[in-house]
Parts: structure tokens; sequence; C-alpha cells
């Protein structure tokens, strides 16, 4: 039976819990007319491509998460019209405006939420993103699932309170046919881009944040430079810029010419075939997208260890800790200097670990199940509940939990 599903969201802009919707719907989660899109800040990027499927969406224009005063009668407008069975929220403000639009609705929707990120310190969040977290775990006894995208993410929140007999993890999915290696692609890029086949290419794409720690990245790669004269680096990313505040400095003018800094692009898919090692380099991760991508296109890959980006790994690739430059450096030095038959069977292994456990159609399936589960419970009660939890469901204390979580410092690097 089909199940009518409305999905409220922070924001539709370039980021990956936009991305994971987005790719939910493409790949056909539910029919077009059976499933809305309602934004509380703005369409972004995203909102346009996402009408382009045949779904409305609707954007509130909220500010920085903060209700205007029309937006709870349009929102209840719109949820009244849609007529949901299954309200989903992502991320923690959109999960808070999800639980009040069941609250709106005459026939009371069931309510999913989706948590996105790793909780490491509380206290490094904005305050309003504060508020909001622990507005989340007091009310987060009324959804009829709590979908983590990490399987870390799901302990951290457990252990600070969040209830847990309704929550599960689904990891992002990705499109294993249109993320794949392409030789012919490669030298064609490669030439493009001005590396020739002798050079050795790092690569790494995230936006210029914080948690994605591109001074770490940076240094990093300053230090392989040093020691192999045929390294390059593609950095790929909003806001990368060896002027930036943050960044400026780190790099000596005798290698910047040895970086390509392409700023945010729409073709990332493409400039990956240009790589010969990627690298993660954040502190702070839930299922960092870019990591998987890479593995699909058969690349060799260094990360730190955050989130669930060891578990993603597999034995295919070498995992570090967080804010090591030098530890991240070796294992550079390592996958660069690798012999390239083995360097191609590790991508490989990473390419078949992405193709068995995060395939989009497996994600998909795992969505509809959910939905069908909490919206339809009297009609398919006989669909499997929601996992239990992987541990005692007893919270610790806030300000233990709180503080408590730091990525761990030991170093290990696979063979």
């Amino acid at each position: 039976m089909s199940v009518r599903v409305l999905h409220v969201i922070t924001g539709l802009g370039t980021g990956g819990a936009e991305r994971n919707l987005y790719n939910l719907l493409a790949a056909g989660v539910s029919a077009p007319d059976e499933v809305a899109v309602i934004a509380l800040m703005d369409e972004g990027s995203y909102g346009p491509r996402i009408r382009e499927l045949g779904i409305e969406v609707h954007a509130l224009g909220m500010r920085q998460g903060i209700p205007a005063p029309w937006t709870l009668p349009r929102l209840g407008a719109l949820v009244r019209r849609f007529a949901p069975d299954v309200i989903q929220g992502w991320m923690y403000h959109g999960n808070l405006m999800a639980s009040m639009a069941a609250r709106l609705c005459r026939q009371r929707p069931a309510v999913s939420w989706n948590v996105r990120q790793c909780l490491y310190q509380i206290e490094r969040h904005k305050p309003l993103t504060r508020w909001a977290i622990r507005a989340n775990r007091r009310l987060s006894g009324g959804p009829g699932a709590i979908v983590f995208n990490s399987r870390l993410s799901r302990r951290q929140h457990r252990d600070f309170g969040f209830r847990d007999d309704a929550a599960l993890v689904i990891p992002n999915g990705f499109d294993t046919a249109a993320v794949a290696p392409d030789s012919a692609s490669r030298q064609q890029v490669r030439k493009r881009l001005g590396f020739t086949d002798e050079q050795r290419v790092v690569g790494h794409v995230a936006r210029c944040h914080p948690i994605k720690d591109h001074p770490n990245l940076l240094r990093a790669c300053v230090t392989v430079a040093e020691r192999m004269p045929l390294a390059r680096f593609l950095v790929v990313g909003r806001g990368v810029d060896f002027d930036a505040p943050e960044l400026a400095g780190i790099v000596p003018d005798e290698y910047r010419s040895r970086f390509l800094l392409t700023g945010e692009r729409d073709d990332v898919g493409e400039l990956m075939q240009a790589m010969d090692v990627f690298c993660q380099s954040s502190w702070l991760e839930a299922f960092p997208n870019a990591l998987a991508e890479a593995m699909a296109c058969e690349l060799s890959c260094v990360a730190t260890d955050v989130g669930d980006s060891d578990y993603i790994l597999g034995t295919s690739g070498r995992i570090v800790p967080p804010r090591d430059s030098q530890a991240l450096a070796r294992a550079l030095l390592e996958a660069l200097n690798e012999p390239a038959d083995r360097r191609r069977e590790r991508g490989r292994e990473a390419r078949e670990r992405i193709v068995s456990e995060f395939g989009l159609d497996q994600v998909v399936e795992q969505y509809r199940q959910l939905y069908q589960r909490i919206g339809l419970p009297a009609q398919i009660g006989s669909l499997p509940s929601a996992p239990s939890s992987e541990a005692s469901t007893e919270p610790a204390s806030e300000t233990a939990s709180e503080t408590a979580s730091e990525p761990a410092s030991e170093a290990s690097t696979r063979p």
C-alpha cells in the first residue's frame, strides 16, 4: 500500500543531508504524487532539482531556524492540504518542525526524525543549535522512528539522553552506476587539469568549514610535497582559498603551484577520475559522503577516524587520528608510494564495499519499509520493527556525555 510522506528539512542548499534527500527522491523512494518537501528556509540549489522530479517543494523563508509570525499558519495549511501518513524531519530544526507539523494535521500522521551528525561536544555548536539539540532530546520520545546515518551518531545521541528504542541506522546510499571509475575520462580530465601521467594526485572534496579541518589537510600536503616532488593536490570545495584567514600562510609560496583549488564544483565525480589517492581530513563527521563516493570511483583512500569512516572503509584504506597532520602525511605517502597494482587492488576492494553495503537501492528499500511500518501499522503490522539498541539505553549524565566523546587519538594505519 502507498504511504504519503512529507519531508521537512532546514533548507535545500548544497550539503550532505540535502543531497541524500534528493538522491532518495530521485531513486523513487515515493511516487511523485505521494511525496512533498517543505524547506524551512529557502529552496537553495536542490529545490529546483526536486521540483524537476515532479515533486512539490515549498519554502517557508525562515531565517536561521527562527519562525516568523506567518510560518506556523502556512505550515499548518500545507500539512492539512497534503494530508501525509508520515512526516519525515531532517536535521535538528527540521525534526522539531516535523513534530509540530504533525500536531497541526487533523489525522495526526506518524513522525520520523533524521539525525545527520555525530555529537562530540555540544558546546562547540552555536547557541541556537545547542538549544535545538536539547529540545530534540526532550521530545525524542514522540517520533515513531529516529533515523541516524551513522552508528557512532546513534550511540552518542543515546548516551546524551535521546530515546533509543525507536532508533535505527540507515546509512547514506550511493548510485554506484553513476558514481564509478572511468578510465577513458581519467586521461581527459587529468590533461584538462594539467596533470601529467607521472604525477600522483591527492584529492580532497569539502566546503571550507572548521569540521572539515582544511588546515590539517594543507599541513599534511606540504609535508608530502616536501618529500615527493611528483605529488600534486586537487582540492575541491566552496571557500577553499590560500588567502582565507584560517588557511593563510600554511602553504609556502614555492609549493602553491602544485595545488589546484577549484572552488565549489558540480562535476565532483568527474574530477575524482583525475585523483590517485583520496584524503578525508575532518575532525568531525557522521557519514562522510565524499569518502564513499571516492571509494565508489575505485580510489585508494586515507581518512581520519571520525564518525563511521573506519566502518565505511573496511579493510580497503588507511585510517589515522584526526587533527594529526604528520600521521595524515605518513599515510598519504604510503598510499602514493604503493605499487600501482596494489593501489588499484585497494580501489577495487573499496568499490566492492560501497556496492555491497551502501548501494542506493538498498537504502531506498529501508526507507520504504520504515514508512510503511510507521505510516500504515494496522495494514502491515507484519513488517519488521525497528532494530533493537546496540547496547544499554540508560542515558549518561549531561556533563559526562557532552565532554567524553572526542574522536580517538591513537594512530591506526591499515597495512
